[in-house]
């Protein structure tokens, strides 16, 4: 298992903290059908958190680079959370809005701490 060097760690914390504060943004989109609300925005959102940290940890090869990616996107999260200066909020305290606020360290912990799969073993010829 190799060490992760500084730059990786820095990079993935910041695309991290991107990918936090676009989803914060986007976690809202509804898409209407009749009375039927479906959000589509926290669907997205939440998969894209799941396929960016397993991205991140499959290419960087480890957890280190994984971990700081999520703590960029629960930092976004976090801080976007806070209400704006004229009062505004982007993540509102109802159910999409506290699913966004808790899933996304949710899917960090659980892609860190997934343990490695043991390597296929070559087959003998």
């Amino acid at each position: 298992m190799g060490r992760t060097s500084l730059g990786t760690i820095l990079v993935a914390f910041l695309v991290g903290l991107a990918y936090g504060a676009l989803g914060t943004v986007g976690h809202r989109a509804v898409l209407r059908i009749g009375e039927v609300a479906i959000p589509w925005g926290l669907a997205a959102a939440l998969i894209g958190v799941a396929a960016l940290l397993l991205g991140i940890r499959l290419v960087a090869g480890g957890r280190t680079a994984a971990a700081a990616a999520g703590a960029g996107i629960v930092v976004a999260v976090a801080v976007l959370t806070l209400p704006g200066p004229g009062g505004s909020v982007l993540i509102v305290g109802d159910l999409t809005g506290t699913i966004w606020s808790v899933a996304p360290a949710l899917i960090a912990v659980l892609v860190v701490a997934w343990p490695k799969l043991p390597s296929p073993r070559p087959r003998d010829a």
